[in-house]
């Protein structure tokens, strides 16, 4: 039987919070779902989505340490590099990003905005050496 104690109830409204600028990444804006304080931190759900700065140099080669990451993009498209494979993430798609993979978002629509949830919420982010080149962002109209 799950310890009930350790999570609680959570109903977070799209008034509740706020996309703000203060998250991973500063050309990415954040809304905290309140997922993390109601799982005693096992969790994070956020929407993430683009701020006016269009992709110039992107999140660079990187990996997380987290035993569980999902995106669900909701608006737009991201391209992300998975190791050495292109992948064109598009609305409607989800993504299990495995443990450990390292990636590179490196461009995206200026609608793009995705749901993240990621075990633990206070998940590490580590930059890496990159496996191969990665193509430019396509220039905002």
């Amino acid at each position: 039987m799950p310890d009930d104690a350790a999570t609680s109830f959570s109903h977070v409204k799209p008034g509740d919070t706020e996309f703000q600028g203060a998250g991973l990444r500063d050309f990415f804006l954040y809304r905290d779902l309140g997922i993390a304080a109601a799982t005693g931190g096992k969790v994070i759900a956020q929407l993430v989505k683009a701020s006016d700065v269009p992709p110039t140099e992107g999140t660079g080669w990187h990996r997380h340490v987290a035993d569980f990451h999902i995106v669900i993009m909701l608006k737009g498209w991201a391209r992300f590099m998975y190791e050495d494979k292109e992948t064109l993430v598009s609305a409607g798609d989800c993504v299990h990003q495995r443990p450990g993979i390292v990636h590179y978002l490196f461009d995206y629509s200026p609608d793009m905005e995705y749901l993240e949830v990621v075990g633990p919420a206070d998940f590490a982010t580590i930059e890496m050496e990159g496996p191969c080149a990665v193509p430019p962002p396509t220039p905002w109209a």
